[in-house]
């Protein structure tokens, strides 16, 4: 059983019968046909009968015999190839073997069955090795097998099972797949390439695989009425019909697919949904489907506004759809076979033979003129055959064999438009709105026609297999289309409005499911009819940004950015950006607004991204109407430099692309255009354009610009004096160095003169380099250029303006080669060449005194060593060793001491100097051996050997001075060695010798060993001794140190240091206040030292005469009277000078005892009124701190202290006394009267001192 290849006829061999049944499908009647066979015998083939062959189609025959042989025979009956089998052959068929390279598709292989249990291989390209295939025993034995695909074979078992494998020689042997598909038994299978679809029949039931995932199941048919079984199966070539015969004598016939036919209108589509059934269905506006079932098997369908109609042959038929029902209107015949149809509102278009005819649908009852009801395109005299039509709402629009296509507006019933294309136009596909179409022309090429401008755009990457084109019907992506084929469905976009024009392209492409048929596309979703009489929506990749985007990831998100940027959706790629929340991406939605010229959202992404500059930018622009100007600014801000030249020149306003390539610095493509644009601007543009060859090393054209650049005209004096300058240099560049030069020292620069200098001096060309340099008054590099030339003239002429050390040294240099060392000698010490000019003063210009200086103010090593040498040689050993010292070279120094007795000299040069220990313990050495304590003492002192120090102090003999007795304290103080300490208080104490030292060495050793207290009760003994010898101000002083030192070690101070330095300074205050004339303030601080006579033993009478003079000059005549009786003592009255003695008598003998109180000021503890030079406040018991200007006591609201001492004064008495005296009356140091300042909150002052004890 086998269809013919038109699929129309199935021809049956019976059982025992020798005709040949005929079954037409088309009649489902039945005829016979008597074989008639022609034999052609070959004899000699077989010994026994032959029970199976097979042409193929190389015209080789194949035959198996019960002789357990194989032939291969050619049409002539030679037999080419023979081999052997186990057991009886069946089923022989010819194919080919899979192969990793395939290098022919001649089938070469013949597969039989042996024995119901083996596939046997024979190739005939290797006749010696054939191929045994042996199956697993539960199997059964082999029903039947197909070959398929490439190189793969489906065998077919009795006992239901099916197995797949394949014949690569890597994959012989093993099962790619495996089913057991009936209970009982298999009886047949089948495969439709053209479907790619399986069959096996067994038991009563017929099951269907796909043969690109044979594990899914595509349909079960089940014949229950077929109680003894199904036997053979056959497909037609297209996979349409499959027949199935029965064990019961009958046959069943399945349609297996519809013929695929379609047509939409807008969003509305028609299809084939059985034989006589159509579908109008419309998805988008959610309408119910509506069935129509027609009269006759149609073989075109078209579907419009309010009409479906539907036909074959020349007829059609044409129905009216209602919101509710159909209704049939009327059918029509054509002179010729519909191809296709189209229909719109009220016409309709059929293109049959070349032609169209174009009618109305509904014309009965309408005021339409009869001109206008129906139209034959071309019309007779038109030599063209029409191949292809569309129909929209306006147009009708068709193409031909001569490549034209026309456009008939239909309200105006006339052609309005045409394009001749190069070849034939083969099909035509109109966008919703009919302003653009895509065609494909004869050789497979795709276009889009703009017929508004008359522009046709070529598509990129156009498969020649494409059968079709669809526009995107949603209304936001009107320039979106696919091109598809039988696999795939291509994007494409058409983009109108870019910086670079109108242009297509290709978007992605998207598998289409096997034998499906797009016909409406809608936003993304792809709507195509099935085989089996459905629809099924597919969804574009590249639109898969539709739907929820929050669970992608970044790398998902990333390729949706790019596939709505493609697509101009800009809204779902804002989206997008904001969960992607990263600068690139914002960047690059950025630059696409920018390629498609929506510059109000540019602005509003570029803000977002915080680009302020582009912002601004596109602010600026925005309004411009002007696309062309419009363009070229975006190309700009893209960086399309020479596209935005191109639409700035097409503009109206072509200057901007000079303002462009000014602003980019491409001087030379400005320099062209500014020839058309704007010649003023040459010779500036020029000098730029000089600038930049200058810099890349292109002299020869640099120089040609530069002079290009002068404009002679006075206004542009800067810029022409430029250009002479780069003239000046590209000339002596070029080798013109005399024009270069002359232009040069002409013009005014300094720069230039230095710039040309340098370039000469690269050149070698020395001369003239230091001219220019010599010009512009360069004179550093001047001379090093003269050095460089040996012209020494030059270089002394312009010494005094050079400050180079480098050049006065190479000058130097030369003038002492040639022996003027004066000269010289000026030279080195301009350049700081100091051991040079030491070396010429005692060398050659015998001046020893100059050496001496320099090396004294430099400090230089080398120079003391040649001054030493030089002394050494005038035999002066003491300046020798000083300069000797100085250059570091004590071992020599000390050395030339010893043998010439200058150690005294050398002792003190390095006592002045940093030395090393070991410098001063050699001199030590050398004193103790000539047993000179004092010096000896001295330097183990200074090199840390204190004991030894200590003992040769103790030695050495006293001077007037006693200056041993210090540095032997001092030796103490810096060792901190107990033992020292015990030895030197025994010799100051004279425990050793019998004879003490005076105490205030013994003072100054507590002191040096930080032994405050007991140096303080040292001091008041000093103090004491100091005051009975009368020498009050060393014994103030020894206090007041005593004091202050002990104040910062915070010891407390014993009150009767305190009291002593109180009382004398009381008593030094009295000379002070005398000679500023206030006796009041010096009478009161003599009665308080009167008041303390006993401390002042050695003066006593002189003391008191005072107190009574100055009491009297005062008005206090009472305290005079006492202290006048106090004189009149005996013990006393002799002593009194003889120029008072008498006035004093008179005081005693006629007495006077009148005396103004004292003023009371506040106690400063406690506010009790007291005699302000009451220093004990009767109230608080505190002893008050005293003014040390007035001696009264402090008072609260007029304190400060000394900046130095910090003791007390009271803050108006202490700046009166600065105004005349600028010393502390306490401390002895200068004070700045503005560096007094008042104290607000003198607390701190009244916490208790030493003075509370």
């Amino acid at each position: 059983m086998d269809w013919d290849k038109d699929g129309d006829t199935l021809a049956i061999i019976a059982d025992r019968c020798s005709a040949i049944f005929l079954w037409d499908a088309n009649t489902s009647k039945t005829s016979q046909l008597d074989s008639g066979m022609r034999f052609v015998s070959f004899p000699g083939k077989h010994t026994k009968r032959i029970t199976c062959g097979c042409w193929s189609t190389e015209n080789l025959l194949a035959l198996g015999g019960e002789d357990k042989m194989i032939t291969i025979s050619n049409q002539e009956g030679d037999t080419i190839r023979q081999t052997s089998v186990s057991s009886d052959p069946s089923d022989m068929q010819f194919s080919v073997m899979k192969t990793d390279e395939r290098i022919s598709t001649r089938e070469s292989t013949v597969s039989v069955v042996v024995g119901k249990k083996t596939l046997f291989l024979f190739n005939l390209n290797d006749p010696d090795n054939p191929i045994d295939l042996k199956f697993q025993q539960p199997y059964g034995s082999i029903v039947t097998y197909r070959w398929y695909g490439d190189g793969y074979i489906m065998i077919g078992f009795s006992r239901g099972c099916f197995v797949v494998i394949s014949t690569h020689i890597r994959e012989i042997g093993q099962e790619i797949f495996q089913a057991h598909n009936h209970k009982d038994n298999l009886s047949s299978i089948a495969i439709s390439q053209s479907l790619n679809k399986a069959a096996s029949c067994g038991d009563n039931c017929i099951k269907i695989h796909d043969l690109s995932d044979l594990r899914k199941m595509y349909a079960i048919i089940n014949l229950d009425d077929e109680n003894k079984g199904v036997d053979q199966l056959a497909w037609t070539d297209d996979g349409q019909l499959l027949a199935v015969s029965t064990r019961r004598a009958s046959l069943h016939v399945f349609l297996t697919k519809l013929p695929v036919l379609g047509d939409t209108c807008s969003t509305r589509i028609a299809y084939l949904t059985s034989l006589l059934e159509v579908t109008v269905a419309n998805h988008v506006e959610r309408e119910l489907p509506v069935t129509v079932s027609v009269e006759v098997e149609p073989s075109f369908i078209a579907v419009g506004v309010y009409h479906l109609a539907v036909g074959m042959n020349n007829r059609a038929w044409f129905y009216l759809l209602g919101e509710n029902n159909v209704k049939k209107l009327k059918d029509a015949e054509y002179l010729g076979t519909v191809a296709s149809m189209h229909l719109n509102s009220d016409y309709a278009a059929a293109l049959f033979e070349g032609k169209v005819q174009l009618h109305m649908i509904e014309s009965e009852g309408l005021d339409a003129q009869e001109e206008r009801e129906t139209r034959l395109f071309p019309a007779d005299d038109d030599k063209y055959r029409i191949l292809c039509h569309a129909l929209t709402g306006d147009f009708l629009i068709y193409g031909t064999d001569t490549g034209v296509i026309h456009y008939f507006y239909i309200e105006d019933w006339q052609y309005v438009n045409e394009y001749r294309h190069p070849v034939s136009v083969r099909k035509i596909f109109p966008d919703p709105n009919g302003t653009r179409l895509a065609f494909i022309d004869e050789k497979s090429d795709g276009f889009v026609y703009c017929p508004v401008n008359d522009r046709i755009y070529e598509i990129p990457n156009f498969s020649p297999t494409i059968k079709g084109i669809l526009w995107e019907n949603w209304p936001m992506d009107k320039g979106v289309f696919v091109a598809y084929d039988d696999d795939k469905a291509y994007t494409y976009v058409f983009h109108k409005d870019t910086i670079q024009g109108s242009k297509i392209i290709l978007a992605g492409g998207t598998e289409v499911p096997f034998s499906q048929k797009p016909l409406l596309l809608y936003n993304g979703e792809l709507t195509c009819q099935t085989q089996s009489g459905k629809t099924n929506n597919i969804y574009l990749s590249t639109h898969s940004f539709l739907g929820d985007l929050k669970d992608f990831g970044r790398n998902e998100l990333a390729q949706m950015l790019t596939q709505t940027l493609m697509l101009k959706r800009f809204s779902e790629a804002w989206g997008i950006c904001v969960l992607l929340n990263d600068q690139s991406s914002w960047n690059e939605l950025g630059k696409a607004c920018l390629h498609h010229m929506e510059v109000d959202f540019a602005i509003r992404v570029y803000r977002t991204c915080g680009d302020a500059g582009m912002v601004m930018s596109l602010e600026e622009i925005k309004g411009i109407e002007d696309r062309n100007l419009l363009a070229g600014h975006l190309a700009m801000f893209t960086s399309n430099f020479n596209l935005a030249q191109d639409l700035y020149l097409a503009s109206s306003r072509p200057i901007s692309a000079l303002e462009m390539r000014k602003d980019l610095q491409h001087w030379d493509s400005a320099l062209q255009l500014a020839k058309c644009l704007a010649p003023d601007q040459i010779p500036f543009i020029s000098r730029e354009y000089a600038l930049q060859l200058e810099f890349t090393g292109d002299y020869i054209n640099a120089l040609a610009h530069y002079e290009k650049g002068i404009t002679g005209d006075s206004k542009y004096q800067e810029h022409d004096e430029a250009c002479l300058a780069g003239v000046a240099q590209m000339s002596i560049r070029m080798g013109d160095i005399r024009q270069g030069v002359n232009r040069a020292i002409k013009h005014p620069s300094r720069l230039l003169k230095r710039d040309c200098g340098a370039i000469l001096e690269s050149m070698k060309q020395f001369a003239e380099a230091a001219q220019l340099y010599e010009k512009g008054q360069y004179y550093d590099k001047a001379a090093s250029v003269y050095i460089r030339c040996k012209n020494w003239a030059k270089v002394g002429e312009l010494l005094p303006h050079v400050s180079s050390p480098k050049i006065h040294l190479q000058y130097a240099k030369a003038k002492e080669a040639d022996g003027r060392y004066k000269e010289a000698a000026v030279a080195y010490e301009n350049a700081k060449q100091w051991d040079s000019v030491i070396r010429l003063c005692l060398d050659h210009l015998n001046n020893p005194e100059r050496a001496v200086n320099i090396v004294r103010e430099t400090q230089s090593l080398d120079g003391a060593k040649m001054v030493a040498r030089f002394f050494l040689q005038l035999g002066d050993y003491g300046s020798a060793i000083q300069f000797l010292v100085m250059s570091k070279c004590n071992n020599e120094a000390f050395t030339l001491a010893q043998q010439h007795n200058k150690m005294e000299i050398y002792a003190d040069i390095i006592t002045s100097e940093s030395t090393s220990n070991e410098d001063y313990q050699s001199v030590a050495l050398y004193f103790e051996g000539e047993k000179k304590h004092f010096q000896a003492g001295k330097f183990f002192l200074l090199c840390g050997q204190y004991g030894r120090a200590l003992k040769h102090f103790i030695k050495s003999p006293n001077t007037e001075d006693n200056l041993a007795i210090e540095m032997a304290i001092e030796t103490v103080g810096q060792a901190k060695d107990e033992a020292l300490k015990n030895e030197l208080i025994d010799y100051l104490t004279g425990e050793n010798d019998g004879m003490p030292k005076d105490a205030k060495y013994l003072f100054r050793l507590y002191m040096a060993l930080k032994q405050y207290r007991e140096a303080a009760r040292t001091a008041i003994i000093i103090a004491r001794e100091e005051q009975r010898s009368g020498n009050y101000r060393n014994a103030h002083d020894v206090l007041f140190s005593m004091y202050s030192e002990l104040k910062t070690q915070k010891i407390k101070i014993p009150s009767e240091m305190a009291t002593n330095l109180m009382i004398l300074h009381s008593y030094i205050l009295v000379k002070t206040h005398v000679k500023r004339g206030d006796h009041m303030k010096g009478a009161r601080m003599l009665i308080r030292v009167a008041n303390n006579i006993s401390k002042f033993p050695s003066h006593i009478v002189p003391i008191l005469t005072s107190t009574v003079i100055e009491c009297h000059r005062a008005g206090l005549k009472n305290s005079a009277f006492t202290f006048a009786a106090v004189l009149m003592r005996p013990e006393n009255r002799n002593k009194i000078d003889l120029k008072y003695k008498k006035k004093i008598e008179a005081m005693v003998r006629h007495p006077d005892k009148t005396e103004a109180e004292e003023p009371t000021t506040a106690c400063p503890y406690c506010a009790f009124q007291l005699p302000e030079c009451e220093l004990l406040c009767p109230s608080c018991k505190n002893n008050l701190p005293y003014c040390i200007a007035t001696g009264r006591h402090m008072v609260r609201d007029d304190w400060t202290v000394c900046p130095h001492c910090d003791f007390p004064a009271l803050y108006s008495e202490f700046k009166s006394m600065l105004q005349t005296e600028n010393i502390c009356p306490m401390c002895s140091e200068r004070i700045n009267i503005v560096h007094l300042q008042k104290i607000n909150d003198c607390t701190q002052y009244l916490k208790h001192d030493a003075m509370d004890g």
